[in-house]
């Protein structure tokens, strides 16, 4: 897999097994026979498609490893991490988010994650809002969200007739042009931002013995949820962060989950000509984001919502 220059994998350990991670352990970040005196974690969790895995912010953390210990995981059925052959489920990702922070993580951590499984960490924040210090989130929806269920669609009910789904996985979703069709179509405003170390990577985590189990899980719909009915008992400081271009959910989803709770969804910034992943493709504009939300959620800010556009 892709690997960013100073950043090495590590492994621990969950319920569905084993979950590789990507931290800043290597020089020039880490000096030979140097204590690291950095404490301060900060968690980066990828979205789902594909061919989906920590690639998806590798050109994101690096700019946080001199300020903080970076944990980048592969998700179960993605990446590196193991690929256990089953019909994924919402529970199954909320119980391993939740088992990779506790054992990594002994303090309350900032979590930066995207698309759906932002929505998974906001999940998990409801229930277990010790793990958690802040949250900065990319386009948080569950897929279901308001009454408008992706697993109604056509494709979603296509791809979950036996043999047709593993069919359309090996010829249309895990091939360079599946993939680049899936970022152009559903993750990028612009196609020219796509460039071939992007595809190679997803289509690497693709092609991975089993992925198609999780991969189909999601595009069937069987981890679609309504954030909505989970929206309103996060008490943890949070900004989202939405592309204007995104693919199905759209900034007004993001704006109608920022009102109903004010409290918590401090800051809702919207990107104009951005699609799903701006961590992708604008990353320096979404690392700049980072930082600032940081810092402002770290000083306190008042119950009204900023929006900056």
């Amino acid at each position: 897999m892709f690997q960013p220059l100073g950043f090495e994998h590590r492994e621990t350990l969950t319920s569905l097994g084993r979950m590789v991670y990507y931290t800043n352990g290597a020089p020039p970040w880490q000096k030979s026979g140097q204590k690291n005196e950095i404490n301060e974690k900060l968690v980066f969790i990828h979205g789902f498609g594909g061919g989906s895995s920590a690639y998806e912010w590798s050109k994101v953390y690096p700019a946080f490893a001199s300020s903080y210990q970076v944990l980048a995981p592969d998700l179960i059925g993605w990446g590196r991490s193991e690929h256990p052959a089953r019909n994924y489920q919402v529970d199954d990702y909320l119980n391993v988010i939740r088992e990779f922070l506790e054992s990594t993580c002994q303090e309350p951590v900032t979590v930066v994650a995207s698309s759906l499984t932002a929505a998974f960490v906001i999940r998990v924040a409801c229930l277990h809002p010790e793990l958690f210090k802040s949250l900065i989130l990319t386009t948080p929806a569950g897929l279901a969200d308001f009454g408008e269920d992706y697993s109604r669609s056509i494709f979603a009910q296509i791809v979950s007739i036996p043999i047709i789904d593993r069919l359309l996985y090996s010829t249309g979703i895990a091939t360079r042009d599946g993939i680049r069709s899936f970022l152009e179509q559903r993750q990028f405003a612009e196609k020219d931002r796509i460039y071939p170390e992007i595809i190679e990577a997803y289509l690497e985590s693709a092609q991975q013995p089993n992925a198609e189990y999780a991969a189909l899980s999601f595009v069937r719909g069987d981890l679609s949820f309504d954030l909505s009915l989970y929206i309103q008992q996060l008490k943890t400081p949070t900004a989202i962060i939405w592309g204007q271009k995104s693919q199905f959910t759209g900034p007004e989803i993001g704006r109608r989950f920022a009102q109903m709770n004010p409290e918590a969804i401090r800051i809702f910034e919207k990107i104009e000509n951005v699609g799903l992943t701006p961590q992708l493709e604008l990353p320096a504009v979404t690392i700049g984001l980072i930082h600032q939300f940081i810092l402002l959620l770290q000083k306190g800010l008042d119950t009204q919502v900023i929006e900056y556009t």
